[in-house]
């Protein structure tokens, strides 16, 4: 049934799409900066960015003999790029920035790996990029700064992207054994602590019991066990060459996993010092088991203005119906999403009931549990392919690999909208709304 027989279409100003300030008749705009006089052409300042295509690499283990321990990061990121490239039958030359998200931007890592990554993938030199880093949102940055880019007429054609090899470039590595916060930061806050101990302030906060994040994690592998089986993660996964062969399939999905065999893993994050220092934690509920995993991969989303895309006969699959990024408390954590949801919803003119999928990233069982009890969505609307528990979390690229994934849920499903919000170290989040076009 179409989905618009029962719901009328939202009537929220169309996203993202400007007008300049001293626009004065259709197709000129006339701005005056610093006492000079600038035409511009509307085609310039009015544009509209749309998703063409999303993929992503198959998520690899980091222990010995993972699929993509033994291939450098900007070799698997190169090869999504040259096959995001090839999918579509573009000029790469056209390309008006690779905009990468990469956390740990050491070692291999170190060098703009979104440019290491062009270059490799034997692309055009004139084309630029930038290396994001707003943690694990870091490539839904991406994304946005690239239809930003867009819709202020600055680009045609850009790519948004990530990379996070965990297996050779560990998570924390960029500090050096160094203290980045510093004593202003401890006076106002006192020590820093880790996102597993914030997982576990998040589930004291909303009562959110061992057993409870135990079953959503078996419910992550059996959604996405169901997603492989099916064939529904073949339009989204390229093949990645790599020196054991080729890898068309994610390696991380337990689809034997049952809240009875997670429940025997101990506590991850167990220390008494952080029970005293938080006495709302009465117990200790997060594991390995119902964490994200650490993975290796590779994502990435082109996004093109709707001008280039009418020119190039390319196929349009989403636009942007808003977006938002705030930050929360630092000792919190990983609530920010509730609020960034709340916000991007309100900016876009729409309600929770209106959207069809949600995908909120698995950091930690408790952070999509506690979400759904905030926003009150429907539950079984809420990261329906399975999420990081089951199909990893690489930090950098986890933004574009949950677009990709959500893309092509609604796609396959008929669906219009989608929500996706990503947890951030420091206590921030992204947050962004599609329409399927």
């Amino acid at each position: 049934m179409d989905r618009d027989a029962l719901d009328p279409p939202v009537r929220h100003p169309h996203p993202l799409r400007f007008v300049h300030a001293g626009q004065s008749r259709p197709g000129l705009s006339c701005s005056c900066i610093f006492g000079l006089t600038f035409n511009v052409t509307e085609s310039h300042v009015s544009e509209t960015a749309f998703i063409v295509d999303a993929i992503r690499s198959p998520s690899g283990r980091i222990k010995a003999g993972g699929a993509f321990t033994d291939l450098h990061p900007t070799e698997l990121l190169g090869q999504v790029l040259q096959q995001l490239i090839q999918r579509n039958g573009i000029d790469p030359g056209q390309v008006g920035d690779v905009i990468t998200g990469c956390v740990s931007q050491s070692g291999e890592q170190s060098a703009t790996p979104g440019r290491v990554a062009w270059l490799a993938a034997g692309f055009p030199d004139h084309v630029p990029a930038t290396t994001i880093d707003r943690k694990c949102g870091s490539s839904q940055q991406a994304i946005a700064f690239g239809v930003q880019g867009i819709v202020a007429g600055a680009h045609d054609i850009v790519i948004a992207c990530g990379v996070e090899s965990m297996s050779r470039v560990p998570m924390g590595s960029a500090r050096m054994d160094q203290n980045p916060f510093g004593p202003s930061y401890a006076a106002r806050y006192g020590a820093q602590i880790s996102q597993g101990a914030a997982a576990e302030r998040v589930a004291a906060k909303w009562n959110l019991s061992r057993d409870e994040l135990d079953r959503y994690a078996a419910r992550s592998h059996r959604l996405a066990a169901e997603s492989d089986a099916s064939g529904r993660f073949a339009r989204e996964i390229v093949a990645i060459r790599s020196g054991g062969g080729v890898v068309e399939r994610d390696e991380t999905i337990r689809a034997d996993s049952t809240p009875e065999k997670l429940a025997q893993l101990k506590p991850t994050f167990a220390d008494e010092r952080l029970r005293e220092r938080f006495p709302e934690i009465t117990d200790w509920r997060v594991t390995a088991g119902n964490s994200s995993q650490m993975v290796d991969g590779a994502a990435a989303v082109l996004l093109v203005s709707e001008r280039m895309a009418n020119r190039l006969g390319l196929k349009p699959r989403a636009r942007f119906v808003g977006f938002d990024v705030r930050g929360d408390d630092p000792m919190m954590m990983l609530t920010a999403p509730i609020a960034s949801s709340r916000a991007a919803l309100a900016k876009a003119g729409m309600t929770v009931d209106q959207i069809d999928a949600f995908e909120i990233n698995e950091a930690f069982a408790p952070v999509p549990l506690a979400w759904l009890r905030e926003l009150q969505a429907d539950p079984e609307r809420l990261n329906p392919c399975g999420g990081a528990i089951a199909l990893g979390h690489p930090l950098g690229a986890s933004g574009a690999r949950l677009t990709t994934t959500l893309l092509n849920h609604l796609e396959a499903r008929g669906l219009r909208y989608g929500l996706q919000s990503m947890c951030e170290a420091g206590g921030m989040a992204n947050t962004m709304i599609l329409e399927r076009v």
